[in-house]
């Protein structure tokens, strides 16, 4: 019993000169969000609705639900996230006792002028002293147990928590982007396929034009001149298809690459998406981000983790002390294993602390600091991307909500000027070159009243997933 008070009093020696600890610099986190999002204040919030809700269009919906099941990097990250849980486990094993299982057989020949050979050679004399010597046996049970006084143990299993928390967060986000990227890449494929029918019939268009044209120069009304620049006008619309026609195919095989299939023909709706509606989505207010965005989520764990990675640093400074004990059987030769009188067992305590040179336990110490003081400002940065990004995507939608009402008037006047031109040109009140000219500018302003939806319905997409949406099923 005497052990117990020596390790006592070198537990107290210990603690003192490891007391002194020096100070590192951390960082409080600035939670603080504006009140609203610029202009708009709203209560509701569209992140609530779930994502097979907020995109009604069902062939949207089947690619999303596919992508979520088949996507291989979301697949990769759902392994990952086991993985961190699989660290809760092993950091909670390393506070609990050690129990094993020992066992040992062998042979020693000792050397004549020790202890151990002079009783071999007085057994080999003496045959009759005991019994015959054949080696050393040995089966039992050993522990051992860190106690963790200074929770060091107990702070990295929950360090390791956060941290798996962190991972099933990132997949969140993760997933959030890729309904994103599907349904942008979706309305893009709408749009294109929108463009390539305007594109043909405006190639019917100016077939019969030209037709026209070429009656034309019989009746010696116009030159070649003018039928070459109606001919190479139309070529000019034909070589548009094969440029939107490649646009869709990588259209396609993005969302196929998404899907994690080979490329493939992606089944899509026919509608004309001028006549989609779009309304003003409803925001909330900038504090909901910190519960709807996954990255932030993840972000926040993260800081919490690298707060108790200081605890673990710092609890380096201080003592360890591990109990060690054992119970079993030995015998120098098997027949004994099993008398009372071959039990063996033993406890043992061991005490370690830092003493001299403690840089090491400093640099990891200060390292923990300085990687807190980067989680907190990195905590900051995702606030304040995702309010950004909130604010940018809100003025797209009123931009492009205003261009697009401009844009659609304009297409409307330069249509009602193509058919003006066509009939002023047959009643030769107008020179060709405008007829040209105007079919034209109708051809361009109509391809970017479409891309101008195209730019609407994919901020709708951005709105959704900055305010945090698109993650819960």
């Amino acid at each position: 019993m005497r052990t117990i008070p020596v390790l006592l009093f070198a537990f107290g020696i210990l603690c003192l000169s490891s007391c002194k600890i020096p100070t590192i610099l951390s960082k409080q986190e600035n939670r603080l969000t504006p009140d609203r999002f610029g202009s708009f204040s709203d209560t509701s919030n569209i992140a609530s609705i779930k994502w097979a809700t907020y995109f009604n269009d069902p062939y949207l919906i089947s690619l999303i639900d596919t992508a979520l099941k088949s996507n291989q990097e979301l697949n990769i990250l759902a392994r990952e996230v086991s993985m961190d849980k699989n660290e809760i486990q092993a950091r909670k094993g390393e506070y609990l006792p050690f129990v094993s299982v020992q066992g040992a057989s062998g042979i020693e020949k000792a050397g004549k002028y020790t202890w151990d050979g002079l009783a071999e050679e007085d057994l080999k004399a003496n045959p009759d002293k005991g019994p015959k010597y054949i080696g050393n046996q040995m089966v039992g049970l050993v522990s051992s147990w860190e106690l963790d006084f200074w929770k060091k143990l107990h702070n990295a299993e929950k360090a390791a928590a956060l941290r798996y928390l962190a991972s099933n967060e990132g997949r969140n986000f993760a997933k959030t982007t890729i309904v994103a990227e599907i349904a942008r890449s979706y309305y893009e494929l709408l749009g294109l396929d929108n463009m390539l029918r305007v594109i043909n019939q405006n190639i019917e268009i100016q077939k019969n034009a030209l037709e026209f044209i070429r009656y034309e120069i019989i009746a010696a009304k116009v030159t070649q001149l003018a039928v070459n620049r109606f001919e190479a006008q139309l070529l000019n619309t034909e070589n548009l298809q094969f440029e939107i026609k490649q646009q869709i195919i990588e259209t396609e095989n993005r969302i196929n690459f998404l899907l994690g299939r080979f490329p493939q023909q992606v089944p899509r709706s026919q509608i004309d998406i001028n006549n989609l509606t779009i309304g003003i989505p409803s925001t909330g207010i900038p504090s909901q981000l910190l519960i709807n965005r996954p990255d932030i989520r993840q972000a926040e764990y993260i800081l919490s983790a690298s707060k108790l990675d200081i605890e673990i640093a710092r609890a380096n400074f201080f003592p360890s002390v591990r109990l060690m004990a054992g119970v079993g059987l030995n015998a120098f030769n098997p027949t004994y294993l099993i008398k009372p009188a071959s039990i063996l067992y033993n406890i043992s305590g061991e005490l370690i602390a830092p003493l001299i040179n403690k840089n090491a336990i400093q640099a990891t110490y200060s390292n923990a600091g300085l990687k807190q003081i980067t989680a907190a400002y990195q905590y900051e940065r995702t606030i304040l991307n995702a309010y950004i990004e909130v604010v940018n995507e809100l003025a797209k939608i009123d931009n492009y909500q205003r261009s697009f009402a401009v844009k659609a008037k304009e297409v409307d006047i330069l249509n009602q000027s193509v058919s003006i031109s066509k009939n002023l040109f047959t009643s030769a009140r107008a020179d060709y070159i405008e007829v040209l000219l105007t079919q034209r500018e109708a051809l361009n302003s109509t391809i970017e009243l479409i891309e101008l939806r195209q730019k609407q319905l994919q901020a709708k997409v951005e709105i959704y997933r900055s305010l945090g949406g698109g993650w819960n099923d």
